[in-house]
């Protein structure tokens, strides 16, 4: 069962209707209490949609928005020599930032990614780099062949959806926020997705914890600033 079943789910909701009043799209007003099961359903149902929709964009111009979205994280993490970076093997039209691990790897950071050991436990990060050996994972998602725990620096986060807070909407499993909750110290956070995921709110709980920025390929997202800072 989906975690967007109970109450304490993984955040998400009214993804491109930013403009659109909540009322209008079926969603509580977010200053009035909220219906969590309302939201829910809606959040399953966005998320199904915005999935869809980026499958749908052409393999061409998705490679293109990577390399733009690849270009701007790079940007934003500077140096990284010494540093643990987290990023993602590409699931369902992800952004693919492995030739960002590549380069990352190249100038000196420890790269990594996240490895899923059971539902509803913390993800773990394992050390890998371009070039190293792979297996299947959940999903069958490739993961690091040789399991070596790391704690990073930096965890680059897909999404799904994104609002002007920068809380995220991922695949309903909560295992990001989970994780993030449970790491010793802080990492700085990174999310990632297209420009057409971006939400009017995702309506988040507690427990749901917001990416210091969003990227996307038109920019920088940060919380709560409307306007997008365009690559140049």
């Amino acid at each position: 069962m989906d975690e967007d079943d109970k109450p304490a789910s993984l955040a998400s909701p009214a993804c491109l209707l930013h403009e659109v009043d909540p009322a209008y799209a079926g969603l509580p007003d977010p200053a009035e209490p909220r219906d969590w099961p309302q939201v829910n359903r809606w959040r399953k149902a966005e998320r199904e949609r915005l999935i869809a929709a980026r499958l749908a964009v052409p393999a061409e111009t998705r490679a293109a928005f990577g390399a733009a979205i690849a270009a701007q994280v790079l940007a934003e993490i500077g140096a990284a020599d010494g540093l643990v970076v987290s990023a993602y093997w590409p699931f369902r039209g992800e952004p693919d930032l492995r030739p960002l691990l590549q380069t990352l790897a190249a100038s000196g950071g420890r790269t990594a990614l996240p490895v899923v050991i059971a539902k509803g436990q913390a993800l773990e990060f394992h050390a890998w780099q371009p070039g190293d050996p792979l297996k299947r994972g959940v999903w069958n998602i490739p993961i690091p062949a040789v399991r070596h725990p790391v704690i990073p620096d930096v965890v680059i986060a897909p999404v799904v959806g994104y609002d002007p807070a920068c809380y995220r909407l991922g695949y309903g499993g909560g295992f990001f926020d989970r994780t993030l909750a449970a790491l010793p110290r802080r990492p700085r956070i990174i999310g990632v997705g297209y420009s057409g995921a971006r939400c009017m709110t995702i309506h988040p709980q507690p427990h749901d914890i917001a990416m210091d920025m969003i990227v996307t390929e038109n920019g920088v997202v940060r919380p709560y600033d409307c306007t997008t800072r365009a690559l140049t």
